[in-house]
C-alpha cells in the first residue's frame, strides 16, 4: 500500500494553494489523498521544512511560486532561494516551480542553479493539465511548460551561453544594484566580476557602453 505523499504548497495567493491541493486529491493522481503542508510566505515555508527535518519526514513533492513575500532574517527572497534550500535539506523531493515571469535570463539561471523537475508558467496550465503534469514528475520526468521552453531558445537563438553567475550580474544591475556591492551578492572577487562584465558588455553591446546601456540593450533583445 502507498504511503500518502507529503505536498509542500507554497503560493501568497491562499486560493491558489486550495486549488492546488484539491486538483492533487484526486484518486487520478494517487489512491491515498497526499498530506499537504501550506505556506503564504518564505518564512512559513522556511519553518515547515524544519518542522519536517526535526520530525524526519521527507517532503515528497515541492510546488513553489516565485514570487514570495521573503524572509529576511535568513536570506529567503524567494522561491528559488526555498527550492535551494530544499534540495539540500531533502534530496529526493521533487520541486516544481510556477512563475509569471518567463525573462530567459532568469529562466536560464534557475535552471542552472536549481535544475527543477518541474517549471512551469502559469499561463501555460489548466486544472485538467496541472495534476497530469504532476503525476508525471512523480514518475521520474522533468516537464519545462511552451514558455519556459521558448524562453530557453531565445538565448540559444541570440548564441548566449553564459552560467549562472554572468546572468546575475545582469540581474543585479538592473535591479540596480552597484557594480562595488556585486561581490556581497556573487562569490566571486571584483576582477572576476569586472572581467564578466566586460565580457557581457562585448556581446551585447561590442564592448562599449554604459550600464543603462547594457540594461536597455538586453531589454530590448528581450532578455529581461
Amino acid at each position: 500500500m502507498n504511503k500518502p505523499l507529503i505536498i509542500l504548497i507554497v503560493d501568497d495567493h491562499p486560493m491558489t494553494v486550495d486549488s492546488y491541493s484539491n486538483l492533487l486529491s484526486n484518486n487520478d493522481f494517487q489512491k491515498n489523498t497526499p498530506n499537504f503542508v501550506k505556506s503564504y510566505n518564505c518564512q512559513d515555508a522556511y519553518n515547515q521544512i524544519f518542522f519536517h527535518l526535526k520530525q524526519n519526514t521527507n517532503i515528497d513533492l515541492a510546488l513553489l511560486d516565485i514570487s514570495l513575500p521573503p524572509y529576511k532574517e535568513f536570506n529567503i527572497e524567494n522561491g528559488i532561494d526555498l527550492a535551494s534550500l530544499i534540495r539540500k535539506k531533502f534530496t529526493n523531493c521533487k520541486i516544481v516551480l510556477l512563475t509569471m515571469h518567463s525573462e530567459p535570463l532568469t529562466v536560464d539561471k534557475i535552471i542552472k542553479e536549481i535544475n527543477p523537475e518541474g517549471f512551469v508558467s502559469k499561463s501555460d496550465i489548466n486544472f485538467e493539465l496541472f495534476p497530469i503534469i504532476c503525476k508525471k514528475i512523480m514518475g521520474g520526468d522533468t516537464f519545462r511548460s511552451p514558455t519556459i521552453l521558448e524562453s530557453q531558445r531565445e538565448l540559444f537563438k541570440r548564441n548566449i551561453n553564459w552560467d549562472k553567475h554572468d546572468s546575475q550580474i545582469l540581474i543585479l544591475i538592473s535591479q540596480g544594484v552597484k557594480t562595488v556591492n556585486l561581490p556581497n551578492y556573487i562569490p566571486l572577487s571584483m576582477s572576476a566580476i569586472e572581467k564578466r562584465k566586460a565580457n557581457i558588455k562585448g556581446q551585447l553591446l561590442m564592448g562599449k557602453g554604459s550600464d543603462r546601456d547594457l540594461i536597455n540593450k538586453a531589454k530590448k533583445l528581450g532578455l529581461l
